[in-house]
């Protein structure tokens, strides 16, 4: 980013046009410069990735009422479940299954 030496206004990239070069001009004040050299500038930004803190804490689990429902992985027939309100009052409660034995986690709407 270039910056106007008479206002102080961010100077816009204009292209070449018939035999003037391309340049950088001001579009408050007449001030204009040539660009003499390509110039690439090249900015790679690394994401972290956070650890998701689980909703409900072991001790939680520990707590949560049980029912007779199959897990979809290991074919258990008891799980732990809770009821959240995730989407908008009007819609059902989002219920969250664990199984007992081997941890798999699912929803039902």
């Amino acid at each position: 980013m270039e910056f106007c030496p008479t206002c102080g206004n961010m100077l816009l990239y204009e292209l070449p046009y018939m035999d003037r070069p391309a340049r950088f001009s001001c579009p408050t004040c007449p001030y204009a410069c040539q660009i003499e050299t390509r110039v690439k500038i090249k900015r790679h930004v690394r994401l972290v990735k956070k650890p998701i803190d689980p909703i409900f804490s072991e001790d939680d689990r520990k707590n949560l009422n049980e029912t007779s429902v199959p897990c979809p992985e290991c074919n258990n027939d008891k799980a732990s479940f809770t009821q959240v309100q995730t989407r908008s009052a009007d819609e059902p409660m989002t219920v969250f299954y664990t199984c007992t034995k081997c941890r798999h986690t699912w929803t039902e709407n």
